[in-house]
């Protein structure tokens, strides 16, 4: 049978024979705001895929999406009190429940536009994620900065969206729309965030600093230990066991169910304080401004004496951080699976891992060259890693004079840093070369702990 006699073709033809096509309409936003919030949503912004804060995220944005013309943001409400609860099973319970919502508002969103004609799309609001690309970028739309652009808050110093009436207790969602809109949003005029320090004070790994810095490494080690890199840590713990006596004394019974109950029930963060003890946005800062000590003997203090086990890097400054502010908690040195797949991603990555208490001392310009089939285009890959007064500044090509210069095998490198090849083996083979003192490696590698 050919196509144009197929019944399923005839009646859509003889359906829409009569109907003029469809001409590019303009959406008006207050009608999408109300269908989302009749959908569920507690507040919505729209933005334009132009938008310049969509730089780095258009490209994954349109090939997830191609007629994505408009972003909408949407917040839901969690509830205060379970994610203050130092029992972090209420808190993770209020957090997929709250996700499930999130997904299940933003399916009813698309379903509402697809009745109307209009194109849309909802990536997931956490997981399931872009797996594949892990350790990479694994998330189809970056939530927080779309949310900041569309005047739903802005980003605190512990990195969470601070919703101007909600305050933190939110969790986003993004809806990608094939139209434009009358009218877009645009960021709201000051910062919810008080700068009160109480994150910084809750955090168990000191990821949050007083001066603003955040330590990516030490929050994903300790409060995703359940999630991806945590998961596969500890995947080897098992292999690694010669048999099970020995795997208990890797790995506690806690620990084994702890992980069972991830797999079975979805990933559990290990701490989230940071939003347990926020108390900014309008609807929340009340009971903090009428009894501050209050607030830090009820919220704060008891997620600061709970004892616990908290996970980090071996000779990290979270490390360092827990055994001298929290000597009560249990330290327990482990991987976070953040191991780069490529140069790309090894240069991408750095700062986000850098440790800079590690580098106490370390005043010294790198240079590298990155060799072989791996390198894209097949020239050598220049890259320069400057380290002064515990900060790090990663450029492309060879800048500054370079107190150690290292020209590695781009693949031996990775197995290097993936610990699957030998310093000594890559130096021996040439298959890593240095110009300059071997003791300047050996201090770098301290400033990037595995």
């Amino acid at each position: 049978m050919k196509i144009e006699m197929h019944p399923t073709v005839l009646a859509y033809h003889e359906k829409n024979q009569s109907l003029p096509a469809r001409p590019a309409v303009v959406l008006q936003a207050t009608e999408l705001k109300q269908l989302a919030r009749d959908a569920g949503a507690d507040d919505v912004g729209l933005i334009e895929i132009s938008r310049p804060v969509l730089e780095q995220e258009r490209h994954e944005i349109l090939k997830a999406y191609p007629r994505t013309r408009t972003l909408m943001s949407i917040v839901v409400r969690m509830n205060r009190e379970p994610i203050r609860s130092p029992s972090r099973s209420v808190a993770n319970l209020e957090f997929h429940h709250c996700g499930d919502e999130v997904n299940e508002i933003a399916h009813r969103i698309v379903r509402q536009l697809e009745d109307r004609g209009i194109g849309a799309m909802n990536p997931s609001m956490g997981f399931p994620m872009e797996m594949a690309d892990f350790p990479g970028k694994i998330w189809v739309v970056s939530h927080k900065p779309v949310a900041v652009a569309a005047g739903l808050g802005m980003m605190g110093i512990h990195r969470n969206v601070i919703h101007p009436r909600f305050g933190n207790f939110i969790l986003l969602g993004t809806v990608l729309i094939d139209g434009e809109v009358s009218a877009y949003d645009d960021p709201i005029s000051y910062n919810p965030c008080l700068e009160c320090k109480l994150c910084v004070a809750a955090c168990p790994v000191g990821a949050i600093s007083a001066d603003g810095q955040f330590d990516f490494s030490a929050c994903y080690t300790h409060n995703y230990r359940e999630f991806m890199g945590g998961f596969t840590d500890w995947v080897e713990q098992i292999v690694d066991s010669r048999n099970a006596v020995e795997y208990r004394q890797r790995v506690t019974d806690a620990e084994s169910s702890s992980m069972w109950q991830s797999l079975s029930f979805g990933p559990n963060y290990k701490a989230a304080y940071c939003l347990s003890v926020c108390p900014a946005g309008e609807e929340v800062i009340g009971p903090y401004l009428a009894d501050k000590k209050e607030h830090l003997q009820e919220i704060v203090r008891p997620l600061q004496d709970k004892h616990e086990t908290i996970y980090v890097l071996k000779n990290s400054d979270a490390q360092q951080y827990v055994t001298r502010r929290f000597p009560h908690k249990n330290v327990k040195t482990v991987g976070n699976g953040l191991r780069p797949t490529t140069i790309e991603g090894f240069l991408k990555g750095a700062p986000h891992v850098f440790q800079p208490k590690q580098s106490a001392g370390l005043n010294a310009t790198f240079h590298f060259t990155f060799t072989g089939d791996e390198i894209s285009k097949g020239q050598p890959q220049r890259a320069t890693f400057q380290i002064y007064d515990q900060t790090l500044r990663v450029t492309e090509g060879h800048n500054g004079h370079a107190d150690l210069s290292i020209t590695a095998e781009a693949s031996t490198w990775m197995k290097f840093l993936r610990k699957e090849r030998h310093i000594v083996w890559a130096l021996l083979t040439r298959k890593i070369r240095l110009k300059g003192p071997l003791k300047l490696l050996v201090a770098f590698g301290k400033c990037f702990p595995q």
